[in-house]
């Protein structure tokens, strides 16, 4: 990899395209205009719509959820604790229910209030669940959901369909952000998802996925006068650019910083860098209708020939981490004791044998920048394939389409987050019926049955010892039918101003909120 150096840097603030800096003006004031330069943008801006991790970084700011997850005051960053947020208090009333009582007085960025009404209108069925949901990427979250119906105006009752321990925990994590009814009937899903309108700190001012997603203070937001009058999200996707853009003044923030730049970036007095491992994995997808890859003893062996601990002492610097399987302390009493990602190039070389492969082409297919050091990683990886025998090939593509394109990428790269402290908010989400990898049919229906099961049977658990029993039982047919494998966990690290302060947390959440956010003296 190639360091970038400080002179290399300064020369490429004077190259920075002028179009950069025409961003909406503000009005003169006391706060200051905050700008973070990002690698991407999301194509929209509708809070469900966008699960990604270029998407929440911008809607955090936007909207907010029921019961959030108290960042600040974890050690780490990781959230695992509930507090008040849109709601004052909550109470599970039998098995199958949660009331929830609703803070008076929240306003929304158009001005209504906030009642029950916008919340059943969040979470009705066919929106998020149902059928045929409107956003599929919600089913994963609320499929389990029976119901929400606004019992008055600041009460809402939500009904599920078996028992679920999990549902405090999902009214405070992703897909449960909060939309105006009013905004969303008047405007129609498509104008929504460009402008829409929540409770956040910030209100849209406008959107581009090229360019910049601009956003005002909320003033009248429930947790206080945001400390920024407004914020600008600009789609910077060269480093060297966010860094010029941040020594010279034009950003106060940036974003994916690999390891290998943080001691450059570091030597400028009037910077910091803030980093977090995240709760997130980056993980490769195996395509087992592909007539090579459907022999899961290919699959196998692409994932044994990986030398996890190598590419993290490498690449990251040793600041990534390897995970134990899809299995992550944070489940509390659900982690499972003794599970790893071995790294045996003899077992993948026999696998091979076994199988019959005899040479055939297999294609590896990834952005160069979407994920930091995906290229890198996937550089070395195409070395460690071909170190057991296996015929890789490396392509980059520009998009996420041309990554699955079917029949042309056998391979391609993905990140999975432990959005829940549960099996449920990790593996269930990305890799069960109402995932990406199943409802695209990349992860063929012959190879999943038992995984399924298991999972439908965990979702309506409660009894801790049975839930453990049915994810051991997951993870084992994961690893065997092997859909996918784990790379790491990454090291994110962000530059910054050091006179404003600001945390990270252990998702890309880009928590702007007036309690993490604050301007001293330059």
């Amino acid at each position: 990899m190639t360091t970038i150096s400080r002179r290399r840097l300064l020369q490429s603030v004077a190259v920075l395209p002028l179009a950069l800096s025409a961003l909406p003006a503000f009005a003169a004031g006391e706060r200051p205009m905050f700008t973070v330069a990002v690698a991407a943008l999301p194509a929209t801006l509708e809070p469900a719509r966008e699960l990604s991790n270029v998407g929440t970084r911008v809607t955090y700011s936007i909207f907010d959820t029921l019961i959030r997850r108290d960042f600040l005051g974890s050690p780490d960053g990781g959230g695992s604790e509930l507090k008040p947020h849109l709601a004052t208090k909550w109470e599970r009333v039998s098995p199958t229910e949660l009331v929830v009582t609703l803070r008076e007085g929240v306003k929304f960025h158009n001005g209504d209030e906030l009642t029950s009404d916008d919340v059943a209108y969040t979470f009705r069925d066919g929106r998020l669940y149902g059928k045929e949901p409107q956003i599929p990427g919600g089913k994963p979250y609320f499929g389990i959901l029976a119901g929400c119906e606004a019992v008055d105006k600041y009460t809402v009752r939500f009904t599920t369909r078996v028992p679920d321990v999990l549902l405090e925990q999902r009214l405070a994590s992703w897909c449960a952000w909060i939309v105006n009814k009013r905004a969303y009937e008047e405007m129609g899903f498509e104008a929504f998802s460009q402008k829409p309108v929540g409770t956040g700190p910030y209100k849209v001012v406008s959107h581009s996925e090229s360019d910049a997603t601009v956003l005002e203070a909320h003033d009248d937001y429930f947790l206080g006068t945001p400390t920024a009058k407004g914020v600008a999200f600009r789609a910077i996707p060269e480093l060297a650019a966010r860094v010029a853009g941040l020594v010279s003044g034009e950003f106060d923030l940036i974003t994916n910083i690999p390891p290998d730049q943080v001691a450059v970036i570091e030597g400028y007095d009037d910077i910091d860098i803030r980093s977090v491992v995240l709760a997130n994995s980056h993980v490769l997808v195996f395509d087992n209708h592909d007539p090579v890859l459907a022999d899961r003893r290919v699959r196998q062996a692409l994932s044994f020939a990986i030398d996890r601990q190598k590419l993290v002492d490498t690449l990251w610097l040793g600041k990534a981490k390897v995970p134990a399987s899809h299995n992550y302390p944070e489940y509390g009493q659900m982690f499972v004791e003794g599970r790893s990602l071995p790294f045996d190039p003899e077992k993948a070389k026999a696998l091979l044998a076994e199988a019959g492969y005899a040479g055939q082409p297999i294609v590896y297919r990834t952005q160069p920048a979407y994920y930091t050091n995906a290229l890198e990683a996937a550089q070395v990886m195409i070395e460690m394939w071909k170190a057991v025998g296996i015929n890789a090939e490396l392509q980059v593509v520009e998009t996420s389409a041309q990554m699955r394109e079917e029949g042309k990428s056998q391979i391609s790269n993905w990140s999975n987050s432990t959005r829940l402290p549960d099996p449920l908010g990790a593996l269930w989400v990305a890799w069960g019926p109402g995932g990406e990898m199943q409802t695209k049919d990349i992860w063929a229906p012959e190879s999943r049955e038992a995984f399924n099961a298991a999972g439908k049977a965990l979702e309506a658990e409660t009894d801790p010892a049975k839930r453990k029993a049915l994810f051991v039982t997951m993870l084992d047919e994961w690893e065997k039918e092997a859909p996918g494998t784990i790379l790491y966990q990454p090291f994110e690290a962000y530059a910054i101003k050091k006179s404003i302060a600001w945390r990270p947390t252990t998702f890309y959440f880009m928590d702007l909120r007036p309690d993490n956010l604050s301007f001293g003296q330059a």
